[in-house]
């Protein structure tokens, strides 16, 4: 009997297939489908007291996280600090990518090491490194200090929501270079030198022709750098103080220090649903702006 379901499995191609992502597919389920169904169960539950947890299924946690207007105003600013962190890494990345991939000739790869060589540093470094910089008695006020241009040190570069951006922009800049530089890199020239024969502009060139074919590596690089950092807590944690609280940061405290374990995972499956919501607008935005750009 062995010896048939071994003819039936080899047989199987299908069989082979899973027997190879049998050992991702358990990591998937253990790391990620089973922590998100205790956080969905408890989501549904209320907390009675410090040790105490009543389990009778509730949607009361989701009702209570609505009409606290603070757990609503930090994932608005989450979502909003997101966007902009995505929005300014793109607008920095792409021009580097796109200056390496078409104006580069030789040594490309040592020009995307030498760029991304600064964050193969601890992620807590890179945090630590910005607090320094930004800081009152840090090497930015120092310098304007120095030079005259104030007389006393700017207060708001730190423990403020601007710092969170600046720190978050430059931590996760490096996971937009590859994707954008990838999508270029993959461009067929001829594509702009027929377009160039036809008398469009160089912004036509790029309008019409580059920019739709690099959209892949635009969407890559908005999934990266988004999803991860709306739900960012050492980054506002460490340098954001009260102006710069994200709600990752209230989540955080819900399983803590407030213990309130079911509010805490609400919260965090509102805040998962938000970006799923939005991943998926944006991906949809991002098809038609392709079909209608080609």
């Amino acid at each position: 009997m062995f010896q048939a379901w071994r003819n039936l499995y080899s047989k199987s191609d299908n069989a082979k297939a899973y027997s190879l992502l049998s050992p991702a597919l358990f990591l998937i389920i253990l790391v990620m489908l089973i922590p998100m169904a205790l956080m969905l169960s408890f989501s549904s539950f209320t907390q009675v007291s410090m040790m105490e947890i009543d389990f009778t299924p509730t949607f009361q946690r989701y009702i209570d996280f609505f009409e606290k207007s603070l757990l609503v105003s930090l994932l608005i600013k989450s979502v909003k600090i997101s966007f902009i962190v995505t929005l300014i890494t793109l607008l920095t990345a792409y021009p580097v990518c796109y200056y390496i991939a078409f104006y580069v000739k030789k040594n490309k790869m040592l020009w995307l090491v030498l760029l991304t060589l600064p964050f193969w540093t601890s992620y807590l470094l890179r945090v630590f490194s910005w607090k320094i910089i930004l800081g009152t008695k840090g090497v930015f006020n120092s310098t304007l200090l120095g030079a005259g241009i104030i007389s006393e040190p700017l207060t708001f570069l730190m423990y403020s929501e601007e710092a969170v951006i600046i720190t978050l922009t430059h931590a996760w800049a490096a996971f937009a270079l590859l994707p954008l530089y990838v999508s270029l890199e993959k461009i067929d020239f001829s594509y702009i030198e027929a377009a160039r024969d036809l008398g469009l502009s160089k912004f036509e060139v790029f309008w019409k022709v580059t920019f739709p074919l690099s959209l892949p590596g635009v969407i890559g690089a908005i999934l990266i750098i988004f999803i991860p950092t709306v739900g960012d807590y050492v980054t506002p944690a460490l340098i954001g103080g009260t102006e710069g609280r994200m709600l990752s940061n209230m989540i955080q405290a819900y399983f803590g220090k407030i213990n309130n374990i079911p509010l805490g995972a609400a919260s965090a499956t509102i805040m998962l649903t938000t970006v799923i919501l939005i991943t998926a607008i944006v991906s949809y935005t991002t098809k038609r702006l392709t079909q209608r750009l080609s």
